[in-house]
């Protein structure tokens, strides 16, 4: 990344495979003098020096004690992460850093920034034609042994030959990997792969597996036997699809170093696995479990009057994030079928749309109004259009919204109670435009009569019930409509296929969002019937600034992008946007302490920054006493 990285001086490289390692003599295939940074970033710079010692949001003087107790949903039944068979375990997940180390490690205070943890330096070169590690000379693994860069080469070729279809998505990436000098490691990009900035993340993300370890045993297969690994915490005991329990590794090597410094702090973690939403509930509120995020609006407003939370015992906090929420759940248009070509049908479906009354009645107010698709982030579009978004926009004027140019983005007037009538009578003029009217209290086009229906699909009877305000609008324009949560396999197949009018989707971009916008509204995406195009979406306005986005290097040229971006889709119609999320839904027994960053994280840290709090847990443990006296 230009201004970020320094580069490797020199790298000669020949195309041989993943599995081919150079040797000290072999000079047509090495990585020579590499100039290693200590992280790595993407359009912004690294928040912490070089010489940090630990991050903001973690407490360095925090004790080693106590226990912290996590609910799972669902069962496991596998401790390999290699494979895709299987239920992984809790803990094992291949970027979790609980039970193994990787490469590097995010700072959740930033947008997208590593620092080393296994690897004490980063390069990569200009166009990430290859990216290369220096691995620290103190790791080890449990038993003892050193890990090196033998063990990160094995790690990738055990994901290329057995891995799942995800891995080797990203195996697909790198033409080749090995080691060279005494701890170092190259990973070659393929030529024929375009250029991905998030390549050196993914790569620096993942878990790193022991090598002498997995000779003796079958990697492509699953296993209940908890491998040997390096991380800050290790299998004590488990009860296969019941609970897990992992001890911390006192002589862990990682204690000390930069990013975990104050990190892992609890003697012990445990996961109980659930099968059942409300037992969870109702399990947590025993005190039977910790801490928890609450998925659904209707507890989160309704579940939490209860002794303990009056007694100031449990805690019920909304946490803000630092991170991009995009839309929750919007409905999205088969542009491919009419009227749904006609924005101006679309914009009437907008306005037939009353978010306030979903938002107030369904969702307990708890959703703020979707005003961008890069919501929650610098990405958005806000006001109008500044003079960099003008420069990609002018191009393109007669052919875009011209809303686009001229008026802020913002939903309908809406009051949430009684009937939107401005808004219905404004979408009646634009049906008619279009060239539909009302006719003996039937919607039908002028030309033809025939009568306009629209068929809706969701994943869940949520995703139907979230459009009774829509539907109960339609019907009284004389529109018909239907709506069905076909079992997820079906409703996989008939979105990728176009087979539905309106459907809902989570969006929520990532902060490095250019290859995944291409593969939801770019027009190539449109034409591959198991592609994420699900809108069908073709507009070459759209293509060119996905295209600025995954080519931007510096923050303004990706802003300018993604808001000018933000402008077209949103004043498109392409989908109705529903709201977005203004944070984690955070319930805990008040036991944990807890540094103040003084600054949202773009994640709830409860696991590995938290610590046991003595006084606290004593407090919780006398009030729940003197509650059962009472």
């Amino acid at each position: 990344m230009r201004g970020l990285v320094r580069q490797l001086t020199t790298c000669v490289v020949v195309m041989t495979g993943i599995g081919a390692h150079a040797t000290a003599d072999d000079q047509s295939y090495a990585c020579r003098n590499p100039d290693y940074r200590y992280g790595h970033s993407y359009i912004l710079p690294l928040e912490y020096s070089e010489d940090f010692q630990y991050f903001g949001y973690t407490n360095p003087d925090a004790p080693k004690q106590g226990t912290i107790r996590v609910p799972e949903m669902g069962t496991f039944d596998n401790f390999n992460v290699i494979v895709e068979k299987g239920r992984l375990a809790a803990g094992y997940q291949i970027d979790a850093g609980v039970v193994y180390d990787r490469l590097m490690e995010p700072s959740i205070d930033e947008s997208v920034s590593q620092y080393g943890r296994l690897a004490e330096g980063v390069a990569t070169a200009d166009d990430l034609a290859w990216i290369a590690f220096k691995l620290r000379d103190t790791p080890r693994w449990h038993d003892g042994v050193p890990i090196t860069a033998a063990d990160v080469v094995f790690t990738f070729e055990a994901m290329r030959a057995h891995g799942s279809v995800a891995n080797k998505t990203v195996m697909s990436e790198i033409a080749d990997v090995f080691a060279f000098g005494e701890r170092e490691v190259c990973f070659v990009r393929n030529p024929e792969r375009e250029v991905n900035p998030a390549l050196p993340f993914t790569i620096g993300n993942y878990s790193i597996l022991p090598k002498h370890y997995w000779e003796s045993r079958d990697i492509s297969k699953t296993t209940v036997e908890a491998p040997l690994a390096s991380g800050p915490y290790r299998v004590e005991r488990y009860d296969l699809g019941r609970y897990l329990v992992y001890e911390r590794v006192e002589d862990y090597w990682g204690r000390d170093i930069p990013v975990n410094k104050g990190r892992f702090n609890f003697d012990v973690l445990k996961y109980d696995y659930f099968n059942d939403e409300n037992v969870m509930m109702e399990a947590h509120k025993a005190n039977t479990f910790d801490v928890r995020e609450d998925g659904v609006s209707k507890s989160w407003a309704t579940n939490y009057d209860f002794p303990a939370v009056r007694a100031g015992l449990f805690k019920k906090e909304l946490t803000p994030l630092a991170r991009t929420e995009g839309l929750w759940w919007p409905v999205i248009w088969n542009v491919e079928r009419a009227p749904l070509a006609d924005i101006r049908v679309r914009e009437a479906l907008w306005l037939l749309f009353d978010f306030q009354w979903t938002n107030r009645v369904l969702f307990y107010d708890f959703y703020d109004t979707g005003v961008s698709f890069f919501q929650n982030s610098p990405m958005a579009a806000e006001g109008l259009p500044s003079e960099a978004e003008l420069e990609l926009l002018e191009p393109w004027r007669g052919r875009i919204p011209d809303r686009v140019f001229t008026t802020p983005i913002a939903p309908p007037p809406a009051t949430g109670f009684g009937r939107q009538r401005d808004n219905v009578t404004r979408a009646l003029t634009l049906f008619e435009e279009a060239g539909w009217e009302i006719r003996d209290g039937v919607m039908r086009n002028v030309t033809t009569g025939e009568p306009l229906t629209l068929n809706f699909i969701g994943v869940s009877k949520y995703s139907i019930r979230q459009n009774l305000s829509l539907v109960d609008n339609l019907k009284r324009v004389g529109i018909a409509s239907s709506g069905v949560a076909p079992e997820v396999s079906q409703w996989l197949y008939r979105s990728r296929t176009g087979k539905f009018d309106g459907n809902s989707v989570r969006w929520r971009p990532g902060e490095m969002p250019g290859l995944q916008l291409r593969n939801w509204f770019g027009s190539a995406a449109a034409d591959l019937d198991f592609g994420r195009n699900w809108i069908r979406l073709r507009d070459p306005a759209v293509d060119e600034l996905i295209e600025r986005t995954i080519a931007a290097r510096t923050a303004e040229e990706l802003y300018a992008a993604t808001r000018a971006l933000d402008r077209i889709l949103m004043w498109s119609f392409y989908f109705v946007p529903f709201g977005t999320q203004p944070g984690s839904r955070l319930v805990y027994w008040d036991k944990f302490g807890r540094a103040d960053r003084g600054k949202a994280l773009n994640r709830v840290p409860h696991v590995d920054a938290w610590w046991w709090d003595t006084d606290k847990a004593e407090r919780v443990r006398a009030g729940l006493s003197n509650l059962e006296s009472d």
